[in-house]
């Protein structure tokens, strides 16, 4: 903003009072200048973005758990985050945007499909269709496409940091609610892992199981942390084993903390057993290299219940 130009003199006065005369019109000009200023930044500072108003969780359409489309293929949404600018993200596996092979699991190898590729949330998907569309998003984050992008070498990094997220569309995010259907919570991000025999819970409905809802929400038991992968990653078996379209699913322990979110079936020495990602790791990485300012899970507005 241009300093106001000076009043012009048009007569003389004494030495001592344009003395007294110019200090006030300099303390005003100050004055003036720091008003302007500081009125300045009131203006050009970026208001603080809204919250997400969440529907309520009876009837939100879009929420961990739902399925979720990439060009055909089926998969399961984890978790709801939000950033700085309150954009609102549910997150998959990555390799649900993979275009290899279905054994492909090293994601510093795999190819992806390009951000920006558009994901439907859906509801009753099955064999036969791909049921009702309740809302879109786009693909804005892979771990595999950044750990390829930027030459990440770590051996367990590769085979588990298996997450993305979809930033679900502004027209859509008033049918999105945090909270893990049936269950409630989450209620924060575990960061210590699981012990074996700890009880884990998770809710989805693969396209497989012909949208059975009996079979939506899955207790577990964990097998203890892997201790060969950095705990990057921890195995379990669940009452119904993962299959895939459950791919991305959320799991929590039992206190409703965000443990991790379903990647691989395992086959061998643990037959049907399921190896999901641990969270911690995978959105600090995401905070780290996905260029999203503020990242961070959202915890339920409904309270976590273990009991069936």
């Amino acid at each position: 903003m241009q300093a106001r130009p000076s009043t012009p003199r048009s007569h003389r006065t004494s030495d001592r009072t344009s003395a007294r005369r110019s200090a006030g019109r300099v303390t005003g000009a100050l004055a003036v200048l720091a008003s302007a200023v500081l009125g300045s930044a009131m203006i050009t500072s970026a208001p603080a973005a809204a919250a997400p108003q969440w529907a309520p969780a009876g009837s939100a359409k879009i929420h961990p758990g739902v399925q979720m489309y990439t060009e055909g293929g089926q998969c399961t949404g984890n978790f709801v985050f939000t950033d700085a600018s309150s954009n609102v993200y549910v997150g998959y596996a990555a390799h649900c945007a993979g275009t290899g092979a279905a054994t492909d699991t090293d994601g510093c190898l795999a190819d992806s499909l390009p951000l920006g590729t558009r994901v439907s949330f859906t509801e009753g998907g099955s064999l036969l269709s791909e049921g009702t569309k309740v809302g879109g998003g786009t693909l804005v984050y892979s771990s595999w496409a950044t750990m390829d992008e930027i030459g990440t070498e770590d051996a367990n990094t590769c085979a588990y940091n298996d997450f993305a997220l979809v930033k679900v569309d502004a027209a859509d995010v008033g049918k999105v609610n945090p909270s893990i259907p049936f269950w409630g919570g989450p209620t924060g991000i575990d960061t210590d892992g699981t012990t074996a025999g700890e009880q884990v819970y998770s809710y989805g409905n693969s396209s497989l199981r012909f949208g059975v809802e009996l079979l939506s929400p899955k207790t577990g038991i964990s097998l203890g942390d892997a201790a060969a992968d950095g705990g990057w990653s921890h195995p379990l078996y669940t009452l119904t084993p993962g299959v895939p379209g459950d791919s991305g699913s959320a799991f929590v322990d039992k206190q409703g903390e965000a443990v991790g979110t379903l990647s691989t079936l395992g086959l061998a020495p643990l037959p049907l057993s399921n190896n999901i990602g641990d969270l911690a790791k995978e959105l600090a990485f995401a905070q780290q290299h996905s260029g999203i300012a503020g990242l961070e899970l959202v915890e339920g507005t409904e309270p976590f219940d273990p009991i069936l």
